[in-house]
């Protein structure tokens, strides 16, 4: 996989086309909206689909552990999908899911489908976190940044849709601003959010850039170029990142 790279709060930051965040000099991997158990939590009001999200997405993160190899994991919120989660979690994926987490310091930011603390997975829950000029939360686009501070955030579950010789490309993104930086949601079982979308006002403003997530790389396009008509047949692709 071809990451991109970043500059936020006068960190380097590595985008994966995985949908996680890695900050090198602090060996963090940083992944947003998990959503464990969301397949659990319909099924439970009668809507009944395959349960299988949850390792799904515990295979995922697995290999992006696996690659990036940190020392940290940082938890964006919704890791769970309510807080009823861990009860339906099946034993053997609760028992893989801490196997996984046993060799790293993690840390649960909450969310707004998971706002109690976390005590039956290893690490420490917070309501934000901050670390030098680098804040971390859930829902971002709330409160100022100075200067050279820089914001991380998940919650919207960002997707863009770029134009190419064949037709618009619709896909979960990276949104970047010259402080903040919106993850796409990382869980199997999770829809999208246009970035577009008046919800998301607070980033468009200052938005630069998406990153769409594709197999092996991710392919950068600029916000304005979002708000362009769908682009001919034999105009070029979205460039990747």
């Amino acid at each position: 996989m071809i990451g991109a790279p970043l500059h936020l709060g006068g960190e380097r930051i590595m985008l994966c086309p995985s949908g996680v965040a890695i900050w090198p000099a602090a060996h963090t991997l940083i992944v947003a909206d998990l959503h464990f158990e969301k397949g659990s939590s319909f099924a439970a009001r009668g809507m009944h689909v395959p349960p299988y999200d949850t390792r799904e997405t515990m295979i995922r993160l697995a290999f992006a552990l696996r690659r990036h190899a940190p020392r940290r994991l940082l938890v964006l919120g919704d890791a769970l999908h309510d807080d009823r989660a861990m009860s339906r979690m099946a034993s053997a994926d609760l028992a893989s899911l801490r196997r996984l987490l046993s060799t790293l310091e993690v840390i649960w930011v909450a969310g707004n489908h998971d706002p109690s603390p976390q005590t039956e997975l290893p690490g420490i829950s917070v309501p934000e976190w901050r670390e030098g000029r680098l804040h971390f939360r859930h829902i971002g686009g709330v409160s100022p940044l100075a200067r050279h501070e820089a914001e991380f955030s998940g919650h919207y579950h960002p997707k863009a849709t770029v134009p190419t010789r064949i037709g618009g490309i619709t896909r979960p993104c990276f949104l970047a601003t010259g402080q903040r930086l919106v993850l796409p949601a990382f869980g199997a079982f999770t829809g999208g959010l246009d970035v577009q979308d008046p919800a998301m006002s607070a980033f468009a403003r200052g938005a630069q850039r998406v990153f769409l997530l594709g197999r092996e790389r991710l392919h950068s396009a600029s916000f304005e170029a979002l708000r362009q008509p769908r682009a001919p047949i034999g105009s070029s692709e979205p460039r990747s990142a």
